[in-house]
């Protein structure tokens, strides 16, 4: 008699991450790892330069440094037929045109557009040849005036000249009359410049890969760091190096995080493939972090006017954005998607906004290249609107959350389709404010405020309420038993951090009835996992999750038919519960290890199945899910330094059905971090002079540390979603949607209450101490009694 395998590692369970025993003893797997021994190593040759022509290459010197092997230039690449990486982001301007996307090539021979942008490559015997060798190469620049940040974008010469007056796009969504005729007739309107700063991504592990050639073959494999395969594969095959799909393999092993810079292919990794073919060697390479500061893809960097019109009730009739993104030299992966088909679709948020209009903008710089960066415009767009919602309470004199009670989607609303066209099918905004800000006490937040302001500080309180589509697009599964009863689970979706072995471990079980520890789960490898998507956009959950579910579905429909023949009973009364098949109405049943063995069996297996139990799934996800939730932040201000201390934090959450809470807080607390770190310290910073790097270490950039965030309070609240069998919602870009509004607005409640005028704020984030005593310093604090001090 069977009764099944118990739940204590299923959905719903705080199963502790599979992954960190090997990880946490040094035992990952990372392409630095990896290199076979006779690889050769390559050091790129970077431009000090913002913008500047290339004369000439003078590369003799290098070559005769000892060691060196090979000196790789932009006229190799192009005399040997590799083109330009492309951008595949479908996007249609409003004059009906497709963007402009300039050609973005390994190594330019022409211009090179951003300082650490790669214009030659020495490839050596060892690190320290190769570095030698970088540096006798001489290069003739013919210096160019830099173009830094939106504005000098809007006016300076064309930096491409496939992209007259630097701008790639000018895109339009919402209907722009009947925002008007609502501003026209406005009780009350605001407008709120909000700066969203540039932030570099700077993961734990720099990029990094190693290129090898097989001639025997006639292909390359490309050990590299992705967040999955096929975006990087593609633009590789099909842009750079003009072959077929068949001519490449990548392997991607452990990564040390992604954020959205790991989704697609860069300029090294075609170089390294070159090299690998003409020399016949593996070639190895690894970014140093400061190389890693300049040249990889960076994430925000968006100006936007948010403008709300309000009655007389406080109800927003219409909201109107302008949204304009620095796009680095190049248009890279999603980079022209942010602030287009990206952070408008919440144009709207979690509100009952009957109109919308946006005027997108995107413009090239001589900076590194933008791209997506965790949320990829959802957070902006939550950090956004949220500051503006609080700058409109404050202007009518209204608690700001009252405004939001008046205009939040009400539950009984739901399903409810919004403005921008989407359709929020589960959620309660209303409920998850409320238990937020009680959560948070913040009735009890007037008297620490009086009690910091007897310690000479100023206290804010400020939060954000959130909603933001994810779990869309596709990813492919396949799940295949073993003649043992083992079960291994192969993903296009790559782990940059994520808990994937974990998680799907336990749907499975779940599901299934297989046994925990005898799942094992394989990801990483275009030969494996074919053409699909990978992890990007909170989807791997949502989206393998269904794929995994209908895998279920269908080893559990084959698993009836060979019970049937096991138990002698006809098919139809076989019903199948956690993988144990049971004559309905009896105690007679077969386990699933005893299914998937009789399934190798010939006589077990209807004639005109195959053998073995496996099955695939390639599901697409057209609906989005909604993640939503309420963040609170509580900060102190020192006014003599303009320091700002976040003392709490409280998060409340709904991502549905939580299949794992512990690795559910650790996704969202990490997020967390990242949107604090971008308010309150971090700042990617070009010279507008001169386009210099101004924070390419750690030394000049500030990420946050252990003890720059509280113990965070935190709650979840499960309204399954209705758009997937698993009832789950996205949570990957949920802490960065939640904290940039709620550390914003918390500073920005402090500045209010030691009477900081309006037109002063919002600070441009991040709300460094500097800005935060400038500001102080033009309001009028004489009066309060902290500022005074």
């Amino acid at each position: 008699m069977h009764e099944g395998v118990p739940r204590r590692f299923g959905i719903g369970q705080p199963v502790r991450r599979t992954e960190d025993p090997r990880l946490l003893r040094g035992r990952g797997r990372y392409v630095d790892d990896l290199a076979p021994p006779d690889a050769l190593h390559a050091v790129f040759v970077r431009s000090p330069h913002a913008h500047a022509r290339i004369v000439a290459i003078d590369a003799a010197a290098a070559r005769a440094v000892p060691g060196v092997v090979a000196v790789v230039t932009g006229a190799d690449l192009r005399a040997a037929g590799r083109g330009a990486l492309p951008c595949d982001l479908p996007l249609t301007g409003d004059d009906g045109r497709p963007a402009r996307y300039p050609p973005r090539l390994a190594l330019p021979h022409d211009r090179a557009r951003f300082v650490g942008e790669a214009v030659a490559m020495v490839v050596a015997e060892t690190l320290a040849a190769a570095r030698d060798g970088a540096e006798a190469v001489t290069v003739e620049w013919g210096p160019l005036d830099p173009v830094i940040g939106i504005g000098q974008a809007r006016t300076a010469p064309a930096i491409h000249d496939e992209v007259p007056g630097n701008r790639a796009y000018r895109w339009q969504a919402g209907d722009a009359a009947a925002v008007e005729r609502a501003f026209a007739t406005a009780a009350h309107a605001v407008s709120v410049p909000v700066r969203i700063n540039r932030v570099a991504v700077a993961p734990l592990e720099t990029r990094g890969a190693v290129a090898s050639w097989d001639a025997a073959l006639g292909r390359w494999t490309l050990l590299a760091a992705t967040q999955g395969t096929t975006e990087a594969h593609g633009e590789l095959t099909r842009g750079a190096l003009g072959v077929a799909p068949q001519a490449l393999r990548i392997v991607t092993p452990d990564v040390g995080g992604g954020f959205g810079m790991k989704n697609h292919a860069y300029p090294e990794h075609v170089a390294l493939l070159h090299a690998a073919q003409a020399l016949g060697r593996p070639v190895r390479w690894q970014a140093e972090r400061t190389e890693a500061f300049v040249s990889d893809s960076a994430g925000r960097d968006h100006e936007i006017t948010v403008a709300l019109a309000l009655d007389a009730e406080a109800r927003i009739t219409a909201v109107r954005w302008t949204w304009a993104a620095d796009l680095g030299a190049y248009c890279v992966g999603f980079g022209p998607g942010v602030g287009t088909i990206g952070g408008p679709r919440i144009a709207v948020g979690p509100y009952a906004i009957p109109a919308f209009h946006v005027l997108s903008e995107g413009f090239l710089t001589t900076t590194a290249p933008v791209d997506a960066y965790r949320g990829a415009g959802k957070p902006e767009a939550a950090c956004a609107l949220e500051v503006a919602m609080d700058a409109a309470a404050a202007a009518i004199g209204l608690d700001p959350a009252e405004l939001r009670r008046r205009n939040l989607v009400p539950a009984s609303a739901m399903p409810w389709r919004t403005a921008t066209g989407q359709t929020y099918d589960s959620g309660d905004f209303a409920a998850v404010m409320e238990r937020a800000l009680a959560l948070a006490d913040r009735a009890g937040f007037a008297a620490r405020r009086r009690a910091a302001e007897a310690r000479g500080l100023l206290r804010g309180l400020g939060f954000g309420v959130y909603v933001e589509p994810s779990g869309f697009r596709d990813n492919r599964v396949q799940v295949a038993f073993d003649r043992q009863g083992g079960v291994t689970v192969t993903l296009s979706a790559v782990s940059n951090g994520q808990p994937h072995e974990t998680v799907f471990a336990q749907i499975l079980h779940d599901r299934l009835g297989v046994p925990f520890e005898r799942i094992r789960v394989v990801q990483g490898d275009s030969d494996v996992t074919g053409y699909a998507s990978g992890t990007a956009g909170s989807r791997t959950l949502t989206v393998t999750g269904v794929g995994l579910y209908r895998c279920a579905e269908a080893i559990e429909a084959k698993g009836r038919r060979i019970a049937a023949n096991l138990l002698e009973a006809a098919a139809e009364d076989i019903v199948a519960e956690r993988g144990v098949f049971r004559i309905a109405g009896t105690d007679r049943a077969v386990g699933i290890a005893e299914v998937a063995a009789a399934a190798w069996n010939p006589a077990m297996v209807p004639e005109d199945e195959s053998l073995g139990l496996e099955a695939s799934a390639h599901p697409v996800q057209r609906v989005p899910n909604y993640p939503n939730g309420c963040h609170v932040a509580e900060v102190e201000i020192d006014p003599a330094t303009g320091v700002v201390r976040l003392e709490r934090y409280t998060a409340v959450n709904d991502f549905g059905v939580v299949v794992n809470p512990l690795t559910l807080r650790g996704q969202v607390t990490g997020g967390i971090a990242q949107g604090v770190g971008q308010a309150l310290l971090e700042d990617m910073r070009y010279d507008p002079e001169t386009g210099q790097t101004a924070t390419a270490s750690f030394m000049d950039y500030a990420v946050p540390r252990a003890d720059d965030l509280p113990a965070i309070d935190w709650e979840t609240v499960e309204i399954p979603c209705r758009t997937n069998p698993l009832g789950v919602k996205g949570c990957g870009e949920a802490g960065c949607a939640g904290s940039l509004p709620a550390a914003m607005n918390a500073v920005a409640d402090a500045l209010r209450s030691a009477g900081v005028p309006e037109a002063a704020l919002p600070l441009p984030m991040p709300a460094t101490p500097e800005r935060v005593w400038r500001a102080l310093r033009c309001g009028n604090t004489s009066s309060h009694p902290a500022a005074a001090s």
